[in-house]
């Protein structure tokens, strides 16, 4: 309490006793709410405080696992360069598969013929494919179980004349997609899986050739390790 105030209280002694009950009253008022605005304000504060600790520890947790897949890759790429395996036999599908593995961007990707997969300009995958895809999928869930799945369909840049699809981007849409639902069918839930479309956007090989176009005609799931 200032002296100004001090003053105030004392000249309202000197004229009324009962006016200093009144005095105390008020000012015991004002401190009991002060007093609940500051244990408010200390729960934010301990609650922010408490929420700060939580996101360090996020991103300890974070960047832990960042570092182990990391290290995860890197050992994938020195078993493939020492030992002169293929990428397929490192990372656990086999060496009939096309697997590239991608330290910078963290990824292992699994190639699929779309000859193997569909009927030309189909999007329905065949009968025989099924036994392609239950392996990818059996290393899936042995190696890969808690990772996320990218999978991309991609066409050569014949344009569409014949099927049904408007153009590349619906029927490389409409393929990743029916492996997408295979591997949601087989058990794979539905926070790890991914399809999106390139179209004839991303080619491996030249249109020019009937080879170029088959290799640029497939279907790539892709293991995201971060």
């Amino acid at each position: 309490m200032n002296a100004r105030m001090k003053k105030v209280c004392v000249l309202v002694l000197l004229v009324t006793v009962p006016m200093l009950s009144g005095c105390f009253e008020n000012w015991h008022k004002k401190y009991d709410g002060l007093n609940v605005e500051h244990q408010n304000l200390q729960g934010l504060y301990e609650n922010c405080v408490y929420s700060l600790e939580s996101s360090n520890i996020e991103k300890s947790q974070i960047g832990q696992e960042l570092v182990t897949t990391q290290q995860t890759i890197e050992q994938l790429q020195k078993l493939i360069q020492e030992r002169n395996i293929s990428p397929g036999e490192a990372t656990g599908f086999g060496e009939g598969y096309d697997v590239a593995v991608d330290s910078r961007a963290g990824t292992i990707t699994v190639t699929l013929p779309n000859a193997i997969l569909f009927a030309a300009g189909k999007a329905s995958l065949k009968k025989a494919s099924i036994a392609e895809l239950d392996h990818v999928l059996g290393v899936l869930n042995e190696r890969y179980h808690d990772k996320e799945i990218n999978v991309i369909g991609h066409t050569d840049s014949d344009p569409i004349k014949k099927s049904k699809w408007k153009d590349n981007w619906q029927l490389s849409s409409e393929r990743s997609l029916s492996v997408l639902r295979y591997l949601e069918k087989k058990g794979v839930i539905d926070e790890r899986l991914m399809a999106s479309a390139a179209g004839a956007s991303r080619p491996i090989g030249p249109n020019s050739s009937e080879s170029g176009k088959a290799r640029n005609r497939r279907v790539e799931i892709v293991v995201n390790m971060r």
